[in-house]
């Protein structure tokens, strides 16, 4: 079995890799930076332009699975420009799944979605898959349109399909100061002696599930889930901007550092909770999300405040 990896070179495409060499598979990692290095030497990087077809085609002709990671923009940067998220994103999917319908030999085509987006303002908490999608950011629309035509590549030509919506996935190696991933950047100030922003009284609610996690979740997909099928990838449990700071807080104080947030208005933007619910994978494959949370915070704490060489 040989997986394909397009994007993987990031922060969840790290995590992933690994798991599905240690599931026995060989793996290809396709990406944009020039280099690459993966811990585990069996990972093959490879730099590419995921939207040149002429170069991807005989890299994808060697592959049983291809998973699909890559993406140009984050949440919060789509809203200043919804046609660059739109232009940059779309198309080069369709064309990956134009090209993927005449691979007779694919044995599965993993889309990879956002549950934290998709969905948008929810009437009922956890969410499960049958909810109705509501996105309200330019990123979520994207997602959601990115599903709906692979689902129609599915109908229409075979396309041996699973769609996964993993929630707010943190952990180790996840970078502060990028547009998303409120853990790292409420850590990053914290280090660096900055207020931490949350917007409202207790900031958002969200379901953070650790990269480790996210990734066993995308595997149990890969293997036992259904061709057309969507399974969301989450711990269940919601938990608010305030929640994550009181747990941070005593890794500060350890280290003799303080902890100030600075309440800022509501944005109109944001989804006030988004907590999943991941039954379905659980039906199909027996996944549970496995890192507690602590345990998973301190891991990233240690990264972050270790010295850069």
């Amino acid at each position: 079995m040989r997986s394909c990896v397009i994007g993987g070179g990031g922060f969840i495409g790290r995590y992933l890799s690994e798991a599905l060499v240690a599931s026995g598979r060989d793996v290809l990692v396709l990406g944009r930076k020039p280099e690459v290095a993966f811990s585990d030497k069996r990972i093959q990087y490879k730099a590419v332009d995921a939207a040149d077809m002429t170069v991807l085609r005989p890299l994808l002709a060697t592959c049983d699975e291809v998973i699909d990671l890559a993406y140009a923009t984050v949440p919060k940067t789509s809203y200043s420009d919804p046609m660059f998220d739109l232009q940059s994103n779309l198309p080069r999917v369709v064309a990956l799944m134009e090209e993927l319908q005449h691979h007779s030999h694919l044995r599965r085509f993993m889309v990879v979605s956002s549950g934290g987006t998709v969905y948008g303002h929810a009437n009922r908490l956890p969410i499960s898959e049958y909810a109705e999608t509501e996105p309200v950011s330019p990123y979520g629309i994207t997602k959601l349109t990115i599903e709906r035509y692979a689902l129609m590549y599915h109908r229409l030509h075979d396309l041996p399909l699973v769609v996964v919506r993993p929630a707010n996935a943190y952990g180790h190696g996840q970078l502060p100061f990028m547009g998303q991933g409120f853990i790292a950047t409420a850590m990053g100030n914290v280090l660096a002696g900055k207020n931490v922003s949350v917007f409202g009284e207790r900031g958002t609610v969200r379901d953070y599930v650790h990269a480790k996690d996210v990734a066993s979740g995308m595997l149990a997909a890969l293997e036992h889930g259904t061709n057309g099928a969507v399974y969301n990838i989450g711990s269940g449990v919601g938990r608010s901007n305030l929640d994550i700071i009181d747990l941070i807080r005593p890794l500060a104080q350890k280290a003799k550092l303080s902890v100030v947030v600075s309440h800022e208005e509501e944005r109109k933007f944001d989804v006030a909770a988004n907590v999943l619910n991941f039954g379905r994978l659980l039906s199909c494959s027996g996944w549970l999300p496995k890192i507690s949370m602590e345990v998973g915070l301190q891991e990233m704490w240690q990264g972050l405040s270790r010295p850069q060489t």
